[in-house]
């Protein structure tokens, strides 16, 4: 199994630990490394990095951070991107959050900093992985426009924007909160598995309540997309390894 969207370095001190026992348990994870308040890129890199191979980086800007409109730090972590372009496997995560966005300034702050960073992905040649929240329908044309393909993480969206998706060649991630969240649910059991990826979101979404999530909790919703649309579990998590695997250009063993 591939945790297609992880963050170890939320982890801090009990990272090293966190890795090794995931390990044992899955083929990868893409650990999505992005600039976030104090979690800069820089710092979780250095972090992870005796462990990429196993884990699959990605270099991004959150759009809670991008609200901001801090263009200096934009750029910062765009050099940061560009000094580490051969190493990345995705720009992201970027996208739009209108959740957390207190009003239209900061939601055009968020929209410009996602236009300037898929603009960065189109130039490296590199896909991008998308946090949309309350902002769906928006962030799929904004991708659609900019002509990059696009992970679209943590999918919490109407099952008819999720079909659009797909239908556009880009991929959904359902995560283990489709324990819990019903248009997670709801996509889970009608979208072909040949356009899913699995993931946790670590440490976020956790399946189990009182627990912090790890990226060994993927099986869970390899379990309900399996239990959901009828399919062995083997058979959801073979296809959902390959997805993974072909979307970041994983090098994973045999």
């Amino acid at each position: 199994m591939i945790d297609a969207h992880a963050h170890f370095e939320f982890y801090k001190k009990d990272a090293p630990r966190m890795i090794e026992e995931c390990r044992e348990e899955l083929t990868a994870v893409v650990d999505s490394i992005t600039e976030y308040r104090k979690a800069h890129v820089w710092r979780s890199w250095e972090m992870l990095k005796p462990y990429f191979g196993f884990i699959a980086p990605t270099l991004g800007y959150h759009p809670n951070e991008a609200r901001r409109g801090n263009w200096e730090k934009v750029k910062k972590v765009e050099e940061f991107i560009l000094a580490h372009r051969d190493e990345i496997v995705a720009i992201g995560e970027i996208g739009l959050d209108y959740h957390y966005a207190e009003n239209e300034t900061q939601r055009e702050n968020q929209r410009a900093i996602f236009r300037h960073f898929l603009e960065l992905a189109l130039e490296l040649g590199l896909p991008v992985v998308i946090h949309a929240r309350e902002a769906e329908r928006e962030a799929f044309e904004i991708v659609q426009r900019a002509g990059v393909r696009a992970y679209f993480h943590s999918f919490a969206g109407s099952v008819e924007l999720a079909g659009e998706i797909v239908e556009n060649s880009h991929v959904i991630g359902i995560n283990t909160g489709v324990v819990f969240i019903p248009e997670v649910k709801a996509v889970a059991g009608v979208i072909d598995v040949d356009y899913l990826l699995v993931e946790t979101d670590s440490p976020y979404m956790s399946p189990f309540k009182g627990h912090r999530n790890v990226p060994c909790n993927v099986k869970v919703a390899v379990e309900w997309i399996a239990r959901l649309q009828g399919i062995e579990f083997e058979e959801v998590e073979r296809i959902t390894e390959k997805n993974a695997v072909e979307f970041f250009g994983l090098e994973v063993g045999g």
